[in-house]
């Protein structure tokens, strides 16, 4: 069964230029990581959950420590990740300041084979990027979100594809070729 995210790109504009928020793995794996190891905050669908957006605005929550701002949602379509994940993803304009974001934590056996449990902030970094800045610092499979954000908003149809938030979105289905 193929694994299935979905996730939240926030965007604002600052002194007439676009940034968009990318999150850092936290945990011992990706420590010294840094360029392509950034992602938009997501997580994983559950099988029981309905609504994938309201899986979306979940994660933020847990990897951000914010709802997501109000105000139009845009749908992002889909990626599909190198490991063969399918993650979908929405837009939304806002501006959290950085110094008030927290994440939750992942508990796992550390270090291998030791017997001993440890905690981990599951986001350890949350950074606004400037296009160029966020197309090298997050992961390559998840460039094409960046491009459809900026083809969304140069169109003008970020607005025509906005959901008011509660609203029902329309499900897309990677296995029809849908993004």
């Amino acid at each position: 069964m193929t694994r299935t995210s979905a996730g939240i790109l926030l965007f604002r504009r600052r002194e007439g230029r676009l940034e968009v928020l990318l999150v850092h793995p936290g945990g011992p794996f990706f420590g010294r990581k840094d360029l392509g190891n950034w992602s938009i905050p997501k997580g994983e669908v559950d099988p029981d959950d309905s609504d994938v957006e309201q899986t979306a605005r979940r994660e933020f929550l847990e990897e951000v420590g914010h709802p997501v701002p109000a105000g139009p949602i845009f749908e992002l379509g889909w990626i599909r990740q190198k490991g063969g994940k399918t993650v979908y993803a929405w837009a939304v304009e806002g501006d959290i300041d950085p110094a008030t974001m927290s994440s939750n934590t992942i508990e796992f056996e550390w270090p291998p084979f030791s017997g001993k449990r440890k905690s981990f902030p599951e986001i350890d970094k949350w950074v606004y990027y400037g296009p160029e800045d966020a197309r090298a610092h997050i992961k390559e499979t998840q460039r094409p979100l960046l491009d459809r954000l900026d083809l969304a908003l140069a169109s003008g149809r970020a607005a025509e594809r906005a959901v008011s938030p509660g609203a029902p979105t329309p499900a897309l289905d990677p296995s029809r070729g849908e993004s």
